[in-house]
Formats: C-alpha cells, structure tokens, sequence
C-alpha cells in the first residue's frame, strides 16, 4: 500500500505486510546508493505486527518508480550473491573430493607397503 500526495509524487510511504527489518534495511540500503533519493528510512509500526513502513522522498523522481529500480537492484545483488555462494559450494566440493581421494590412496599406499 502506498501513502502519499496526489500532487506530488517525489514523496511517498510504502506498507509493505508480511516483512521486517530483514528486507526493509536491505531496500533502505539500495536505496541509499540510488542519487535520486534525498531522504529515506523504515519503521515497524508495532513488533506484533508483520509490517515495515518505508518512507522514500526523492529529487523530484516519482517515488513508487524508485523504489521499483531499488528494487530491481536488490534482486540482481541477491543473484550475484547466490551464484557467487553456490560456485564457492561447487569449487569447496570439488576440492575436498580430490582431497578425499589422495587420502585414500595415501591409505592404500601406506598399507601395501606394510
């Protein structure tokens, strides 16, 4: 849900249900790098309730489209990340296989030799 001015569209409130500060302080973060936003920060209304209000005043953008693009952002970083996690995963994996094998046939060495 969205609050704000009909006249003016460089400032609005965004209720979003169903979040907390995890992914409000990531969205205040991306926002933050954007230059077009001048002022923004969230607050949960009651610890209760599963909502963040996040509020984005900007330089004379349309608010809702910044935060679309803060967005948008966000979710291209997560991938970044997720693909950078799940190649470190492949590369753990693939070395501690090698790793397993050297042990294995060091074992065997050491035991034909006995």
């Amino acid at each position: 849900m969205e609050h704000g001015s009909f006249t003016d569209n460089s400032a609005a409130t965004f209720s979003l249900t169903e979040e907390d500060h995890t992914l409000a302080n990531a969205v205040r973060f991306t926002l933050n790098q954007d230059p077009r936003v001048t002022f923004c920060g969230y607050s949960i209304p009651h610890p209760s309730n599963a909502r963040v209000n996040i509020r984005v005043q900007t330089t004379g953008d349309p608010a809702r489209e910044v935060l679309k693009d803060a967005c948008q952002d966000l979710m291209l970083m997560c991938r970044h990340v997720r693909s950078g996690f799940d190649k470190a995963v492949e590369d753990f994996k693939a070395s501690n296989a090698v790793k397993a094998m050297k042990i294995d046939s060091q074992d065997s060495d050491s035991e034909e030799s006995e």
